[in-house]
């Protein structure tokens, strides 16, 4: 009799072995799956949209149906240059450069957790774009040699932050207020590189200042989506961290995370992300910063969400070379000024919404 009062009917959808009582929790992993899957839908809706507009848009205007046909090289000899050699690798430059930018940003918030630590902040872009403008003012080198100077540069700064923020560990609030020192010093270094030299010389080491998706093509290009697949893919090896890290140090450890080899790996990866990326197109001021927490919203389940952050990122930077090229006002702006216009206000918003929680 007592079996048959406290028995409960098999529900079709729970999987085999599990009682009713665990039917919320599968319930939540299909809102979560069916909310990933919408969100992801209407980003890569977004991207096509955008593509598609970026390459009809320009002084040469193409109807969308024939810059489609032109992208797959049917149409006249003219359709598929503008379109294959002028305006198909700026979107996929931008699409690269914002997707970097995303991921590596996801990495920093989620390793320190906090929403504030991204690459720009903390100084490693700036320390890049120092990299670069010494390599063009200082030693007169072009070219990839510039990009690997960057390269070379946002690494160096990151070495910096970790040996000066390690004691016995690292931890997110040192590592952050390190950064933001650094930053202001490659800051400082680079305004004064750029006042001591003649102004055509400072005209041309500008992108490193803004960053552009403008000058991307070829081999460079080819470059570019080989190193940060490569380490896309490293990141992807040590997303399954990310989880139990977002849980405290101690939580980490419980569940069999080496937490300082961890954390030290997924910044290096960050960090390198962040190096190749800045290397090709400058540092696109506040990318890495705003995709992450949007994603992280547009989940709202308390993930990483780096699949998200690089669509979003992604989304960002095509979005706002768009608007640079074509919608300021008549005027067109390098994409990194666009995304600092959109990202300093979200700066903002985010600190006085964060000051409110702590009040509270």
């Amino acid at each position: 009799m007592t079996a048959d009062l406290t028995a409960r009917p098999a529900d079709p959808d729970t999987p085999d072995g599990l009682a009713g009582p665990a039917d919320p929790v599968v319930a939540l992993r299909r809102r979560r799956r069916r909310r990933l899957t919408l969100v992801v839908a209407s980003l890569v809706v977004l991207l096509v949209a955008f593509a598609t507009l970026a390459l009809t848009l320009g002084e040469a205007a193409l109807a969308p149906g024939r810059a489609l046909a032109a992208l797959f090289g049917v149409g006249s000899d003219a359709d598929v240059f503008v379109v294959h050699r002028l305006r198909l690798p700026r979107i996929e430059t931008a699409v690269l450069a914002g997707a970097s930018f995303g991921l590596a940003g996801a990495m920093f918030q989620t390793t320190l957790r906090n929403p504030l630590a991204s690459p720009d902040i903390l100084g490693i872009a700036s320390g890049a774009s120092l990299g670069a403008v010494t390599a063009m003012l200082v030693l007169g080198l072009t070219g990839l040699a510039v990009s690997g100077a960057a390269f070379l540069g946002a690494l160096l700064v990151a070495l910096a932050i970790w040996v000066f923020a390690w004691r016995q560990g690292l931890h997110s609030i040192r590592f952050v207020l390190v950064g933001v020192g650094f930053a202001y010093l490659c800051s400082s270094l680079l305004a004064w590189l750029l006042a001591s030299v003649e102004i055509r010389a400072a005209q041309s080491a500008l992108v490193w200042t803004v960053g552009s998706v403008a000058d991307v093509r070829g081999a460079d290009l080819v470059t570019f989506a080989a190193s940060a697949l490569v380490l896309g893919a490293g990141i992807a090896a040590v997303s399954r961290w990310q989880r139990p890290l977002a849980l405290g140090d101690d939580n980490a450890r419980a569940l069999g995370v080496p937490v300082d080899a961890a954390r030290v790996t997924s910044l290096l990866l960050a960090v390198g992300l962040v190096g190749v990326a800045t290397s090709f197109v400058g540092p696109l001021a506040f990318v890495a910063l705003v995709a992450p927490a949007i994603a992280r919203r547009l989940l709202s389940d308390g993930g990483a969400a780096l699949a998200v952050s690089v669509l979003t990122g992604a989304l960002l930077v095509l979005a706002a070379d768009v608007v640079g090229q074509h919608l300021l006002f008549g005027l067109e702006a390098p994409t990194g000024i666009v995304t600092g216009l959109i990202g300093a206000p979200y700066l903002l918003w985010l600190l006085a919404t964060d000051r409110r929680k702590r009040l509270a």
